[in-house]
């Protein structure tokens, strides 16, 4: 496509040279250009069309590298790119080897911080403007937080640091009443409240400008007459906020006005005292109907048709099965409480919030309230649900292990995206949890294959065992197992013996592939291949990975070769703790224990993402046969 002011722009540099006219072109074009690339790539795009007119003015105004431009989450960071030279790879999206859909230090100067999660921009840009007041730098370091990201508490954390100290910091509060779902909660009103009436603003600047021209004559006097001015102050208009944290604030701003955002921001780089915090209004999915219209479907979003606004989202999927039986559970149960941190659709509550207004709660960004919260409604008596995906789910160590298992609290994690996620890289990875949870006292981890296992460990989780449980959700829709095979719903589930206990020992094949979770139907791709070889190995597949129940060890105490694949961390995953137990128990085969290697995964298609650590079939096949050629023994 042809962006006839867009394909000049090499550098922010660039931007400055523009007319108002220009600038007014170079908006629409980007908007062309984001439409027009994810809609065959996927990604965020909702989020980058409300801060075009917003990044334009950030690099009119300031002077990236020198200045420091820090955008929290990093979901909106297109436009940056695109004005900082990328434009010439920008069809290169969120693919493998290509621009990340987040800002990424490795990929440009310009990117200052790596992002992927909400809320942290604040305290990072703190530290970058005190390191620079340290040296005697007189660059600004600019914080670029939505509205959303202010429902997480590191943003106050950071606000109440930052407010004490007279550094070069700005933040723009880009308000555009969204996250992912709908902003919650108190912050939202009291936004709310600060848009309503402009009056407020033009009566606080008169006033302030009025009292700052009284002279001051003498200590005495002008301590009389700053308290006179505080007092005065106080009674013309209340002090926002921000300005009580210790923050001059400038704003609403319109975020779709670059000559007013240009002024603010200027004006911001003009005040004597820091930080400074302006607050924008946007609205998100600007300047592209469907996205205007559905800004939650086009947050995050795979391909689509552009010209029709299309998404293709249908069907089936681990998320919105799990919405459908804690539904269910919930309708014969008032004790059922659903929790989310602003991700109701994503992971599949969107029924649950219409069925049972009050017993749904959307806590906001902030995963740390969130378990504790959970906690605090079970010792209530109710049996809250957290459903959260695996990535967001690491914010809440500290709570899952003071306030829920340490306690014995009946909370139910359902962890969503559980295992590789693909576009979004390294920053969203479900490779963790198993791991993390794992060092956890006193709580229980499912980790389904199909979608009738994940509601009846859901049944379980919530009934059956005592304390904090998780389940484990994959992304996407389940894939295809053989049809011979007979789920017991038990720990864990011997194929092609059938349920556990169903064959004697002498019986078990002299090899097994061990996993769990969605690796089930690779493990059982490979499994074919294998027999095609020759060989006869078995599968183990692990329902319950914390604790693993010591049948399963019994199970292959016997066999010669143990295969264990884990679509999750390597190094003190599952697969390390089945092997300790076998240790334990004496174990004399042979043990080869495959999963992500000690390193953090790029994006790439999950398919892909697989093969890359020998976890589809052919890797688990490989992996066989490289054992019995070592060995010399090919008889299963």
């Amino acid at each position: 496509m042809n962006y006839q002011i867009l394909s000049r722009i090499k550098s922010p540099a660039d931007v400055k040279k523009l007319s108002a006219a220009q600038l007014e072109e170079l908006a629409s074009e980007i908007r062309r250009c984001l439409v027009d690339t994810v809609s065959k790539n996927g990604g965020h795009l909702a989020s980058n069309l409300g801060v075009v007119e917003l990044t334009i003015a950030l690099h009119r105004c300031f002077n990236s590298p020198k200045d420091r431009i820090i955008f929290d989450v990093g979901h909106q960071s297109y436009v940056h790119k695109l004005l900082t030279g990328r434009l010439d790879r920008f069809e290169t999206l969120r693919q493998g080897g290509g621009l990340s859909g987040f800002t990424r230090p490795y990929e440009s100067e310009h990117d200052v911080f790596f992002s992927g999660h909400s809320s942290t921009a604040l305290s990072a840009a703190y530290g970058i403007a005190a390191a620079n007041a340290v040296k005697g730098s007189k660059d600004y370091t600019v914080a670029v937080v939505g509205d959303g990201a202010f429902t997480g508490g590191e943003v106050y954390e950071a606000m109440n640091n930052a407010g004490r100290k007279n550094v070069r910091l700005i933040v723009v509060l880009n308000d555009n009443e969204m996250s992912i779902s709908p902003n919650v909660g108190a912050l939202a009103k009291y936004l709310a409240v600060i848009k309503a009436d402009p009056r407020y603003f033009r009566l606080k600047a008169k006033t302030e400008e009025t009292i700052n021209s009284i002279p001051l004559v003498g200590t005495k006097i002008s301590k009389g007459i700053f308290d006179v001015k505080t007092r005065l102050k106080n009674r013309m208009y209340n002090s926002t906020m921000f300005e009580e944290l210790g923050f001059r604030y400038i704003g609403p701003i319109d975020g779709h006005d670059i000559q007013q955002l240009s002024r603010a921001l200027e004006a911001a780089k003009e005040i004597k005292h820091y930080p400074v915090l302006v607050h924008v209004n946007t609205v998100k999915g600007k300047g592209y109907e469907y996205a205007e219209r559905f800004p939650c479907a086009f947050h995050g979003v795979s391909e689509f048709d552009a010209e029709t606004g299309d998404t293709g989202v249908s069907g089936k999927s681990f998320s919105s099965e799990f919405g459908q039986v804690l539904v269910s559970l919930a309708a014969g149960d008032r004790r059922i409480c659903a929790v989310t941190a602003a991700m109701a659709s994503g992971t599949g509550l969107e029924e649950f919030e219409k069925r049972f207004p009050n017993r749904f709660f959307d806590v906001g960004i902030a995963e740390q309230h969130a378990v504790t919260f959970c906690s605090g409604l079970a010792a209530g008596g109710m049996l809250p649900v957290f459903a959260v995906y695996s990535t967001f789910l690491q914010r809440g160590y500290d709570q899952i292990i003071h306030d829920c298992a340490l306690q014995g609290l009946k909370v139910v994690f359902s962890v969503d995206r559980a295992g590789f996620v693909g576009s979004d890289g390294e920053t969203h990875q479900g490779l963790y949890d198993a791991a993390f949870l794992g060092t956890i006292p006193n709580i229980t981890v499912y980790s389904p294959s199909t979608y009738a296992e994940e509601h009846e460990f859901l049944r379980k989780a919530i009934y059956d065992d005592n304390g904090t449980v998780a389940v484990r959700i994959p992304r996407g829709s389940e894939k295809d197992i053989p049809e011979d095979f007979r789920p017991g719903f038990g720990t864990f589930d011997v194929y092609p013996r059938g349920e556990v206990g169903s064959a004697p020992a002498a019986d078990m094949p002299a090899a097994f592939i061990v996993t769990y979770g969605r690796l089930f139907p690779t493990a059982c791709a490979a499994r074919q291949k294998l027999t095609r070889e020759g060989l006869d190995v078995g599968i183990l597949k692990l329902n319950r990975i914390k604790p693993i129940d010591p049948g399963a060890v019994d199970v292959l105490m016997n066999a010669e070769k143990v295969f264990f694949f884990e679509e999750g961390q390597q190094y003190g995953g599952v697969g390390e703790r089945l092997l300790d137990m076998l240790a334990s128990s004496g174990f004399s085969g042979s043990y080869i224990n495959r999963g992500v290697d000690d390193c953090f995964v790029p994006q790439e298609a999950p398919a892909r993402q697989l093969a890359m650590f020998g976890l589809d079939a052919d890797g688990m096949v490989s992996a066989v046969l490289s054992a019995y050629k070592t060995s010399g023994d090919k008889n299963g």
